[in-house]
């Protein structure tokens, strides 16, 4: 049954996220990967906000901690494709762009996974 909550959730976060980066993409043409820095930091704040809830403040929602932080958020966020963005920018000689978006996408991600976690706290 895990592995079946997982592969749902790593659906359903990989279809947002392509929605998501479609939707931004529309709005944002530059070769600067904004939409997968937002659903990044985006996918670290809920995942902060879940981790809260999951771990403090509803224990009884630990058997959905596969469905909702492995699978969709883990499908939601975009490492794998955040490091192909690096390596392309570099191969570009778009230095700045790809040291930028490397420390922001990397220093927000933290910074919104804390305010998760503190927002939900505080709530």
């Amino acid at each position: 049954m895990m592995y079946f909550m997982i592969a749902i959730g790593g659906a359903f976060g990989a279809l947002s996220r392509y929605g998501m980066t479609r939707w931004i993409n529309s709005y944002w043409q530059h070769h600067f990967p904004f939409a997968t820095m937002f659903i990044n930091v985006l996918g670290c704040v809920l995942m902060g906000v879940a981790f809260v809830i999951i771990s403090e403040r509803m224990p009884t929602l630990e058997p959905y901690r596969p469905l909702i932080m492995v699978g969709f958020l883990g499908a939601f966020t975009t490492f794998s494709t955040f490091s192909l963005e690096i390596i392309s920018l570099i191969s570009m000689q778009a230095w700045l762009s790809a040291i930028s978006y490397l420390l922001l996408s990397c220093v927000l991600g933290i910074v919104g996974l804390a305010v998760g976690m503190a927002m939900t706290r505080f709530f």
